[in-house]
């Protein structure tokens, strides 16, 4: 059984979605201002966060920016903004999913599921080798660097893995969609190349510069860890 915390600020929609969550065997913590939900998440780590853009307190963005600053919680924005902007800004500020407004509720558990599932893929074991600057341990989806901790998303770690898996391959934007989401949705290469663009800044803040490159017109590919910066 999962605990999902549902942070809105609309009762109706609150309610709803607790209702259909519960029915499909989850536990859920509901909140209606975004500076009690960041209370109860330091004090309690949920499962998966749904999060509302427009929230009293502080706005759901500013919930995630904190969130990210000390856990990896799976988080699925609910927003009423049609813009792919405000889309992006979201989940460059670490967000897994987002769901635009009216939504059926059904299609949000359907995607609570789908990442839950995700969140527990590979728990097994580390799927990198000591001798690699990048280490990747899928069970706490923690990733390193030179032993550097890397600040990832689930999303950016999923794509990791799955560039890191065989250097030097290059990767379509389809293939790397394909690895972060499960449920076959449509995404943009605009929301990929946010993703990617992360995760190198990420990883460029670790020392690991041009790691991960470009392939125009294709896609993305890891360049082997032995052969960047000097590392043997």
């Amino acid at each position: 059984m999962s605990t999902i915390f549902v942070v809105e600020d609309e009762a109706e929609i609150r309610q709803l979605l607790a209702d259909y969550l519960a029915q499909a065997g989850h536990t859920v913590v509901a909140h209606e201002r975004g500076d009690q939900a960041l209370t109860d998440m330091r004090a309690q780590q949920p499962d998966l966060v749904l999060l509302d853009v427009m929230l009293p307190g502080i706005d759901g963005l500013e919930v995630c920016r904190q969130v990210r600053e000390f856990s990896h919680v799976p988080i699925i924005f609910l927003t009423a903004r049609h813009d792919e902007v405000d889309r992006i800004v979201g989940l460059r500020l670490g967000a897994d999913d987002y769901v635009v407004k009216p939504f059926s509720p059904r299609e949000v558990v359907a995607r609570v599921e789908a990442l839950l599932r995700r969140s527990q893929w590979q728990q097994a074991a580390p799927v990198s080798n000591d001798s690699s600057p990048l280490q990747l341990d899928s069970g706490s989806y923690q990733a390193y660097w030179q032993q550097q901790l890397l600040d990832l998303t689930p999303v950016e770690f999923r794509l990791l893995t799955m560039l890191s898996k065989h250097p030097g391959r290059v990767y379509s934007r389809d293939e790397l969609i394909n690895a972060a989401y499960d449920d076959h949705r449509i995404v943009s290469d605009r929301t990929v190349d946010s993703h990617i663009k992360n995760l190198r800044h990420k990883l460029q803040k670790a020392g690991a510069d041009d790691v991960i490159q470009a392939v125009y017109g294709v896609g993305y590919r890891f360049v082997n860890g032995k052969n960047v910066n000097g590392t043997k």
